[in-house]
């Protein structure tokens, strides 16, 4: 862990409402130099959000709260929670157990990523147009982590079954509590497997991964927020693409006839086109970043697969920066 600089932890007498304390803490947040980049990407926002936590109020509409006043008690324990958050440099989503994803809260903790995925805009856009929503009867997740994109998907796809699977059988407790929070029990299957070891004989008419994408050298150089989520769902080889890979090589005995595979690579992206010229991957257009998620057919990886397994991939020429 980084060292924490030494910052005026107190807040000013004169503090009294809620928003005289989100712009302590975000002034407070400023001079630490703390990371934000799970669930907000300002030191204003993750103020509001701990505090209101804090407070036992609704992290979604803060304006009704801004000029209540607040007691003794409350302001010790936003202090206490603000400080946690300099101190530990644990992402504000671990420290309150909640992160949003798709519009819809889960359950979360360090035994799973925070949700953040791009994936959200296009299951909110069901995927369209390569999706046929009449033909949509079974999607899985791979890689499902906190179970996420598993709830939105069935969200989005009301009449589907989704199958939603993680090697980690701890990561999956955290899912299943998420699928109970949101009513799910029946509607979306919890497996435990390495990608699709324990999937033979179903097919899927969606495939949707987060998978890890992480290039092995590159995690210890993140910020220190990042060095509290599970390394397995971040770490993927020297170049990233250990899991990608895979996933490229057995989905198609996984689709339907009209299946698609959906993944995003994140940082991966580079090596990922150099790895795999010949793939005609549709990169998904995201709002305000880089395309890092593709979309590819059955019947394209079909065409491919069988060059991939004749023999090695191709070594890419460059990696990500």
């Amino acid at each position: 862990m980084k060292h924490t600089p030494k910052i005026d932890s107190n807040p000013p007498a004169s503090l009294n409402t809620v928003k005289d304390f989100v712009l302590w803490g975000e002034k407070l947040f400023d001079d630490a130099g703390i990371f934000f980049g799970h669930g907000t990407d300002s030191a204003l926002d993750e103020a509001a959000w701990l505090i209101l936590h804090a407070l036992g109020l609704p992290v979604t509409d803060m304006e009704p709260h801004l000029n209540r006043a607040l007691n003794e008690g409350e302001k010790v324990a936003i202090k206490g929670l603000l400080h946690t958050r300099i101190k530990t440099r644990k992402p504000a989503a671990y420290l309150t157990g909640e992160a949003w994803f798709a519009g819809l809260p889960f359950y979360v903790d360090e035994r799973v990523l925070v949700p953040r995925s791009h994936l959200a805009q296009f299951i909110l856009e069901r995927f369209a147009p390569w999706i046929n929503e009449t033909k949509m009867n079974r999607a899985l997740d791979l890689c499902t982590g906190s179970g996420c994109i598993a709830v939105a998907l069935n969200h989005a796809f009301e009449g589907a079954r989704i199958d939603a699977t993680d090697i980690s059988e701890q990561a999956l407790e955290v899912a299943r509590r998420n699928f109970k929070t949101h009513q799910l029990d029946n509607r979306v299957r919890a497996i435990q497997s390495d990608l699709f070891s324990n999937l033979q004989g179903r097919h899927y008419d969606l495939i949707v991964s987060n998978p890890p994408y992480i290039e092995d050298d590159r995690i210890d150089s993140f910020p220190d927020e990042y060095q509290h989520e599970p390394r397995l769902a971040l770490s993927a080889g020297p170049l990233g693409l250990d899991i990608i890979n895979r996933i490229i090589d057995q989905a198609s005995d996984f689709l339907s006839d009209h299946g698609v595979l959906v993944v995003e690579v994140g940082y991966a992206r580079t090596a990922l086109e150099a790895a795999h010229p010949n793939l005609p991957f549709i990169w998904l257009e995201a709002e305000s970043v880089e395309a890092s998620v593709f979309l590819l057919e059955k019947k394209e990886l079909d065409q491919y697969t069988p060059l991939y397994n004749a023999g090695p991939l191709p070594q890419p020429s460059q990696r990500q920066p």
